[in-house]
Parts: C-alpha cells; structure tokens; sequence
C-alpha cells in the first residue's frame, strides 16, 4: 500500500514532465525537428549505456534503498531546469544534459522497483498487484498531462515541472515507511565476474521463447515509437496549430483509455486467456497511432482523431504492459529479475534513442506528417515478433520460472 500511494503520486509529476519538457523545447526554445531528436534520445540513452551494468548492480543490493536514492536524485535535478530557466541559462544542450542524468536514475528505479514488486506480494497477485500500479499511472496520464497543459499556459513549462520535484520527494518518504524486510541477497552472487552476471541475463531472456518474443516486439515498438513521439509535439503544436493547453488536455482525454486498460487487464486475461489479451493488446496499440497522420489541418476534428488515437493506443498499451510485467516476472527466478530486466531494457529501451534520431532525421527529409505516417507502418512490423511465438497460446500465467516448468497451460 506504501508503494502504492507512493507511485500513485510520483507518476502524476512524472506525467507533468512528460508533457512540460518537450513544450519547454517546442516553445520556450524554439526547438526544430533534429533538436525535439536529440533531447528525447538524451532522455533514453542511459538505458543503452548503463543498463546491463545497472542490472548487476540491483541483483547486487536491496532494492528499495536504490529506489529512495534514485527518487531523490531525480527531484534535485528537475528543480534544475526551472532554476536555469530564471537565471536566462537554460539552453538545448544544457536540457538535454539534464534528462540524460535523469535518465541514468530512472534506470536505477525502473529495474529496482520490477525486481522489488515479488518480495511484497505473492505470485498469485502479482497481476493484481502490477494492475493497480497501472491503474495509478493511468490515472495520472487522466490528470498530469492537462495539469501540465494549464501551468504552462499560466506560467512556463520550466516551471510546471516544480510539480514532479515534490512528487518524487513524496515518494521517497513513502517507501522509506515501508517496513516488511527484503529476501537476503544471494551471498554466492556477491563477487562473480560482472560480465558473468551481464551474461546471466541475456541467457535467461533469449532463452526464455515468451520473453524473446516480447522482447523483440518491445524493440521495435519503442524504435518506431519514439519516432512518433519526437515529431507529434511538433506537428501538434505548428502544423495543427494546437495551443499547450489543448496539447495537454488530449493526452488528459486519452489517458482515460489507460486508465481503462489497467482496469480490465484482469478481466480480459480471465476471459479470453492471458496471451490472447496480451496479443490484442499489442495489435490495438500498433494500430492506434496509425490515426494520427489522418489529422490535418486546423479544425475541431483533429482533436478528436488525435484523442480517439491516443485514447485507444493508452487502453492497449497499458494491459500489454501489466501483462509483460508479469510475463517476465513470473518466468524468471527471483535472484536473477534484475540482471534479465537490464537485458531486457537494454535491448527494447535501447531502440527507443535511435527512434528519437530517427524521427528527428525524417522529420527534416520527409516532413513531420509523412514521418508519422511510415513510422506507423513500421509499428505494425512489431506484431510479427509475437505472433508467431507461443505467447499467444499461453491460458494463464506461468506457474513457475521457465526451466522449472516448460510445459505451461495452452488455450
């Protein structure tokens, strides 16, 4: 529940950053289509450059230490930004090299928090569990985003980001009250080789046949992604001419749709088996952004293709994730869940700087709608990955870590 309240309140400000900090590029900065390109591969280059040695790292030390630590980082360096704005310094490069830093901490807390989630609750309710942590993240994407929209319209979105400093500050304290002990490390892992344990991991991904195809779907989703999303604010904001806070209000609108996804991740994994809803899901949410590019001009109309767009890509989304969460926590042995979460995330988030470079790049050769349009194309490319890969077979989750039981339940 300390956990619980404690997210709930930090991915509000995380969604406020997630909106405030492009529009600060966009309109404080006056930011072009390569520039958008580089401050968004900044922000997730850490996970190609520190994530394999940060998976040692976590397997290494109890979780919920790095986690405060990392949540106390991460607020003085976004105080940073609003700060510089003040004093006249705040530049691209400047902005860039801070969410780089950023980024370096939020690798640290992603893979000590997807390790951390298995000592507090039992396996059965490890989808419950990873539901209502969704279910809090989708909320905030209802309420940030907008939240973001409006401060920046009233202030700037340097200053708008003053709200995720105190959000991660809470956080911090939330799990600090946290009192129920971590399993003791694993003494024998204590002093192997680092390379030996960077190896641990990719053998138990690429091993595992269910982790290797989402794992390749993940890859090629945030690489076309990401390209989506370095260009959209741009051709949001120029060639739709939507004002931030409108910007903000459409991913408010939209982020109902995750809050739904979280909502009936459960029920759908339930009623038509948890690969098959794993699978539409990821089908729904490659799709979705395909909509986008439909949007021209400037009318009301492109508001509502833009909402029903994000909207339904959020619902997808979301009970992907809740599923892949479980998917790799299940199938991998508790001692090892760091080691293959940085594999994991080296690989899928590793895409994710080079779909920034990518959107950036096409964006200034083919146009910001054009790019839209081939990067969802390319989404859809993902799907193959899993579609013919055994998870759509899968009834229900694995009852046991893969090498254990080989021969889960089939539909």
């Amino acid at each position: 529940m300390k956990l619980w309240i404690g997210e709930t309140i930090s991915s509000f400000g995380a969604r406020i950053s997630s909106v405030a900090i492009p529009l600060a590029a966009a309109l404080t900065l006056q930011a072009t289509a390569a520039q958008m390109g580089y401050l968004n591969a900044a922000q997730f280059m850490p996970f190609l450059m520190v994530t394999l040695f940060a998976g040692v790292w976590v397997d290494r030390r109890h979780r919920r230490p790095t986690m405060i630590a990392t949540n106390l980082a991460r607020a003085v360096l976004l105080a940073v930004i609003p700060v510089l704005a003040w004093l006249g310094w705040l530049s691209i490069g400047i902005l860039c090299a801070v969410v780089f830093l950023i980024g370096l901490f939020q690798v640290l807390f992603e893979l000590a928090y997807q390790a951390y989630l298995p000592s507090l609750v039992t396996r059965e309710q490890l989808v419950e569990g990873n539901s209502k942590l969704q279910a809090s993240s989708s909320a905030a994407q209802v309420g940030g985003p907008g939240l973001a929209g409006l401060l920046t319209g009233w202030f700037t979105a340097p200053v708008a980001l003053l709200g995720n400093t105190c959000t991660y500050l809470v956080s911090a304290l939330a799990l600090t009250l946290i009192r129920k002990p971590e399993p003791p490390l694993a003494v024998a892992e204590v002093g192997r080789s680092l390379w030996r344990d960077i190896g641990d991991g990719f053998r138990v991904m690429w091993g595992n046949p269910y982790l290797r195809a989402v794992c390749g779907e993940a890859a090629t989703y945030n690489l076309f992604g990401m390209a989506v999303i370095t260009v959209y604010t741009l051709y949001a904001t120029r060639d739709l001419g939507l004002s931030a806070g409108m910007y903000g209000l459409i991913f408010s609108i939209a982020g109902g749709g995750a809050l739904l996804g979280a909502l009936i991740a459960g029920w759908a994994a339930k009623r038509i088996g948890f690969g098959r809803a794993f699978f539409w899901g990821m089908v729904a949410a490659c799709a979705a952004p395909l909509l986008i590019p439909i949007a021209s001009g400037r009318s009301f109309l492109n508001v509502v293709i833009l909402t029903v767009s994000f909207f339904i890509n959020g619902m997808a989304e979301t009970v992907t994730n809740v599923h892949g969460v479980v998917l790799r926590q299940s199938t991998t042995p508790g001692p090892l869940l760091g080691r293959m979460n940085a594999s994991y995330r080296f690989v899928t988030s590793g895409t994710t700087p080079l779909g920034a470079l990518l959107g950036g790049a096409l964006g200034g050769l083919i146009g910001l709608r054009m790019t839209l349009l081939v990067s969802g194309i390319g989404l859809m490319l993902g799907l193959l990955w899993v579609a013919f890969s055994p998870v759509p077979r899968l009834a229900q989750v694995p009852a046991e870590p893969w090498g254990t039981d080989r021969a889960p339940r089939t539909l």
